[in-house]
């Protein structure tokens, strides 16, 4: 199961979505088993922004019949406190460091850059495009052109692996994944959530503090799947595929489907250890295959109709 990724080397393919899984709270919670047990194969930190943020008002998260929206607004220490805090403990994980960024100029995310490419402890960063360049009010990773002046500007900064994180909201995801192979990055994930909103049903009112919130979860895999196929389908550089994975089924869909690496997200806050436990299902594939039959509603429909028939 060991993967070689843009030149870094992982026990298996699985790790987690950037904000989904707090490795810190982890190790306080857990302990020494934190590193016995490491549920993925590479750690993706949450996104570091240049200043600190506090993220959105309460309330900031709403479940959904099969997924969450979440409005948490990206709060973190920013990269001074990143860097003084954060960074030591996780460097201390048994897994290879990825750490996302975002930044609403070409020049925040160029120095967000250059100062992660002068930490040893980081094997390669992650850029959230899924913001607007203030500056042009385009949305960098949903404009081809944009994507790439970004990537022009940043791109030099580091000889470390760039994965550019691409939103699924771009009319043409699979044009701004060539455009990103075509610029300089080393691999793409994909998707980011889906844009939604919940309702107080007593008010009638938005019920999230910021409005509206991204979707992930079950809900959003049949999308992930389509698009990251598409973008397998466009580029030759590797895949980390994302969106709704439960299960080692649902992680086979996207290798399947061409990615290189899966990324675990919504399902690690129902159980924090389901990196590991869906790695270890991706090594069983007999398991997994009588796992989506007795998931897949239309097959077993039909083998009791068969039964019935039988009877």
């Amino acid at each position: 199961m060991t993967v070689n990724f843009c030149g870094i080397e992982l026990a298996h393919p699985v790790i987690n979505g950037s904000g989904t899984f707090d490795a810190i709270a982890a190790e306080r919670v857990f302990g020494a088993q934190l590193a016995e047990r490491f549920p993925f194969a590479a750690f993706v930190s949450k996104t570091v922004t240049l200043e600190p943020r506090q993220g959105n008002p309460p309330p900031r998260l709403w479940e959904t019949a099969d997924g969450l929206i979440n409005s948490i607004g990206l709060p973190n220490r920013g990269l001074e406190g990143y860097l003084a805090e954060d960074l030591p403990k996780l460097a201390a994980l048994p897994v290879p460091l990825i750490v996302n960024v975002m930044g609403f100029t070409h020049a925040e995310v160029g120095r967000l850059v250059s100062a992660f490419a002068q930490r040893q402890e980081v094997a390669a960063l992650e850029l959230n495009v899924s913001c607007p360049n203030v500056e042009t009010g385009l949305a960098m990773g949903a404009d081809p052109d944009e994507l790439t002046a970004l990537l022009e500007h940043v791109r030099p900064l580091t000889d470390r692996p760039l994965i550019v994180k691409l939103t699924p909201n771009a009319s043409d995801v699979a044009a701004t994944a060539r455009a990103a192979q075509a610029s300089g990055a080393d691999a793409v994930s994909l998707i980011n959530t889906l844009r939604g909103m919940a309702l107080d049903p007593a008010t009638g009112r938005p019920w999230l503090g910021g409005v509206t919130g991204g979707v992930s979860g079950p809900a959003v895999r049949a999308v992930a799947l389509a698009q990251v196929y598409a973008v397998c389908q466009a580029v030759e550089i590797p895949v980390i595929g994302m969106g709704g994975v439960t299960s080692g089924s649902d992680a086979a869909d996207l290798l399947r489907a061409g990615a290189t690496l899966v990324a675990v997200g919504t399902e690690s806050f129902r159980d924090p250890a389901a990196g590991r436990r869906i790695a270890a299902e991706l090594q069983t594939p007999t398991e997994v295959a009588n796992k989506r039959s007795l998931q897949n509603p239309l097959q077993n429909r039909a083998i009791w109709l068969n039964q019935a028939r039988q009877c």
